[in-house]
């Protein structure tokens, strides 16, 4: 079986566009994007506001067609048959959809038949991720009063409900305090040991260092570089050296804690020196020259 649960060639989407003199053109948010991810991993997209993340999973999950390019979905062209495509993923999207006048029960009913499944089958289902998301006590309340990681949550098991191979998380912690995205990380955690594929898309470069087993790095609808976490760090020095400069923080990165404490202590005159472990942020502003979010 191919090893690969997504591939990406040359893919490219363009939108028309009224520039700033008022003169229709073409806006570029995927630049031949070539990419692959691998079957039952975590695999992550990061990148500034406006990179091109939100456009690759939409194309991804056949909401929106490729300008031109190729996509497979377990080892087939997505445009064959995107019916057996759809039926093979989950999608928890950015903004909270639900029907608002339904209750949690009745959502997760209503999407598990637009899915076909038995009633017997649904049922099963439906008590199996109430118990597994936690939702058990506020089964029969109407979606508005949940909380926002109640609703996070509820996306989450409405996405996993026909057992998809492959989930696709956009977001899925946006606006949430540090508790319930936390939470919100053990479920991808456990339904990854599944076995289920996920690919996300974050704002939070903490969760794709805590959650991600590859990271790829997009900025301005270009593919900079794929790596692990770990990786990625080694690769820039897995020592940073930072401090308060004349234009705001500064940083120097080193391959070993003796070259970054021998080069700490030559600038202990500096404002506020510390050194500390590299993090993905700092290969993120290395790579982009923007911080995640600007």
């Amino acid at each position: 079986m191919d090893s690969m649960m997504i591939e990406m060639e040359d893919l490219v989407k363009k939108f028309p566009h009224t520039d700033m003199a008022k003169k229709n053109t073409w806006k570029t948010a995927v630049a031949g994007l070539s990419l692959s991810v691998r079957r039952g991993e975590v695999f992550g997209l990061l990148g500034p506001n406006g990179a091109g993340k939100t456009t690759i999973i939409r194309m991804l999950t056949m909401q929106t067609h490729p300008t031109s390019g190729t996509i497979r979905i377990n080892g087939r062209d997505i445009r064959a048959d995107e019916r057996a495509t759809k039926e093979m993923i989950g999608v928890v999207p950015q903004h909270v959809n639900f029907d608002q006048e339904l209750s949690v029960w009745d959502n997760l009913e209503l999407h598990a038949r637009l899915y076909h499944m038995e009633r017997t089958e649904r049922t099963a289902r439906i008590e199996e991720l109430l118990t597994e998301m936690s939702l058990n006590e506020v089964r029969n309340d109407g979606v508005r009063r949940l909380s926002g990681g109640m609703k996070r949550r509820l996306l989450i098991a409405r996405a996993l409900i026909h057992r998809p191979q492959l989930l696709f998380l956009d977001e899925p912690t946006v606006a949430l305090d540090p508790q319930i995205r936390r939470h919100i990380w053990n479920i991808v955690h456990d339904i990854a040991q599944s076995g289920v594929t996920v690919l996300l898309t974050t704002h939070y470069i903490e969760e794709a260092e805590a959650l991600c087993g590859r990271v790829a790095i997009i900025n301005k609808g270009h593919l900079i570089d794929v790596q692990s976490p770990r990786n990625f760090c080694k690769q820039l020095g897995d020592h940073a050296v930072e401090w308060d400069g004349p234009e705001g923080r500064a940083y120097r990165f080193f391959h070993t804690r003796e070259e970054a404490g021998v080069y700490a202590r030559s600038i202990e005159d500096m404002p506020r020196v510390l050194l500390r472990p590299t993090n993905l942020e700092d290969v993120f502003i290395e790579l982009t020259g923007r911080k995640e979010g600007l």
